[in-house]
This record gives C-alpha cells, sequence and structure tokens, in this order.
C-alpha cells in the first residue's frame, strides 16, 4: 500500500483555506487628535459658508427673485459664453496637450508653465493682459480694428475670450494626463498598418482619452461659468451684452442681499451638478 500524499503547505503569502493570494485584512485605524482636530477645523472652513448661504437664503421670496428677466437674462448669458468657452477650449487646448503629452521639443517645460500660468495669474490681471492684447490699441487687437471692423472688449465675444482664457488651462491639463496616461503602442500600430498620425490620433487616441477630455470640458465649462475678475476687466458688465451670473452677484449685493443669495444658490445648485458629473471618476481614482 502507498502511503497517501501528504497535503502540500501553502505557498508563503497565500491563503492556507484557498490557497490563493492572501487578502489583507483592514485594521480599524484611530486618527491621532493631533490630525483628527485640525482636519476638522479645515473642513468646517470649507463647510460652514456654504450652509450659511443656505440657512439665510430667502426661501419664501425664493422664486419671486429668481424670477426677475435680469436674472435669467444673465443666467442664459452665462451658459452660452460657458459653453461657447468650452468649445474653443476643446478645439484649441486638445492640439495642444497631445503637442505636450506626445512630441518632444526645446522648451516643452517652459511652454507647459505658460499654459498653465492663468491657473495662478490672479484673473484681474488676466483681464488687463486681454485688454493690452486685444483692446482697440492692443498688439492684436489694433490691426483687427483696422483691418477688419472687429471690436473684442466690452462684447459678448470679449466674455467668450476672457472665460476661455482663464478654463482653458484645466482641460489641457486632464487631457493631457489622460494622454501620458495611455499607451502609445496603439497609437504606433495604427501608423504601422498604413494609418497617418491625424488618421490614428482621430480613430485611436481620441477614443482612448474620451473620459479625459470629458472631465476636462465640465471642469472648464464650470471655471468659465464662474469666472468673475477677467470678464469684467476686459469685457464690462452691461446688462444683456456682458453681465454674467457672477456679475449679477456682484452688483445685486451693493443694492439687494436677498437677490445676491437667491443668484448664488442657483450658482451653487450648478457647482454640486458638476460635482455630481465628475463623482465616477474620482471616484474610480480612489
Amino acid at each position: 500500500m502507498t502511503e497517501s500524499a501528504a497535503p502540500k503547505p501553502a505557498p508563503t503569502g497565500a491563503d492556507p483555506g484557498t490557497g490563493g493570494p492572501r487578502r489583507p485584512r483592514r485594521r480599524g485605524r484611530t486618527v491621532p487628535l493631533p490630525l483628527l482636530v485640525p482636519a476638522l477645523l479645515g473642513l468646517a472652513f470649507l463647510l460652514l459658508p456654504l450652509l450659511a448661504l443656505v440657512i439665510r437664503a430667502p426661501w419664501s421670496g425664493l422664486s419671486e427673485q429668481l424670477s426677475s428677466p435680469e436674472v435669467w437674462q444673465a443666467l442664459r448669458l452665462s451658459l452660452l459664453c460657458a459653453t461657447s468657452a468650452t468649445v474653443l477650449s476643446l478645439l484649441v487646448g486638445v492640439p495642444l496637450a497631445w503637442l505636450l503629452a506626445r512630441t518632444d521639443f526645446p522648451g516643452r517645460g517652459f511652454v507647459r508653465a505658460l499654459v498653465t500660468l492663468p491657473l495662478v495669474l490672479p484673473p484681474v490681471v488676466g483681464g488687463v493682459a486681454l485688454l493690452l492684447a486685444f483692446g482697440r490699441g492692443g498688439v492684436i487687437g489694433q490691426w483687427l480694428d483696422a483691418w477688419f471692423g472687429i471690436t473684442l472688449p466690452f462684447t459678448t465675444t470679449g466674455v467668450v475670450l476672457a472665460e476661455t482664457f482663464v478654463a482653458m488651462p484645466f482641460l489641457v491639463i486632464s487631457v493631457e494626463g489622460t494622454l501620458r496616461a495611455a499607451d502609445p503602442r496603439y497609437e504606433e500600430a495604427a501608423t504601422t498598418l498604413g494609418a497617418s498620425r491625424f488618421t490614428a490620433f482621430r480613430r485611436v487616441t481620441l477614443p482612448l482619452i474620451a473620459p479625459g477630455i470629458a472631465a476636462g470640458a465640465v471642469l472648464a465649462w464650470a471655471r468659465a461659468l464662474g469666472e468673475f475678475g477677467a470678464t469684467i476687466t476686459f469685457a464690462g458688465n452691461f446688462p444683456g451684452r456682458t453681465q454674467t451670473m457672477p456679475l449679477a452677484v456682484y452688483l445685486a449685493l451693493q443694492n439687494d442681499p436677498a437677490a445676491a443669495i437667491a443668484l448664488s444658490l442657483v450658482l451653487l445648485a450648478v457647482s454640486i451638478a458638476v460635482l455630481a458629473g465628475l463623482r465616477d471618476r474620482w471616484m474610480s481614482a480612489s
């Protein structure tokens, strides 16, 4: 008779019951008090102003405040300009992100720094820079006015340009990060099969980075919707033409604080909707 084979010991790091890889056990983690207290203070600092906005909102007269034609005019203009700025950012920002992520050229780091500069530049300074570039006496604006009769400052087009200037870096950063994470071998395989670089970009790269483009577009749209400093400096505050929702909130705060709170609630609701739209992307990254 042969002896029964002795059971083989489970490999190191394997689960003795199943033989598969051992799953790390979750341990209850206690937060040190020196970290918990400032964390809760930071959370309270971020949430209390928003809660105060909701608590002090004139809920009884909210429908009356929001039924004003000026409010809907400003909201309609804000949505139109933010959407136009996002489309313009997509048209030039996606190729710019591809250039930064897929090509190597002298001064690429400097170009990337210039692209991200509007993120840290004060919006009012951005508005002044736009005036010096596209104003009637600006570097480019003087030729636009002399040759084509085009005047950009204090127009709806000026609002779109100001919002594009401050919002496009969000799109470029998001798309560039997605491009760097995507495997470039798919594009190389497409080119070896005879596709041109542009065809490979259109048929292979764009579908791969579509989630990053969508997330960047939403962030750019939200940033454009809330733009104030560059808009009021470059486009002014003319009702029906350049007065967006943030400008309407600022103007109402001086004359009718209740109306300013009602308008702020609208922008708050839009911001929450943007967060809800990006929730799946953020949860998958966690």
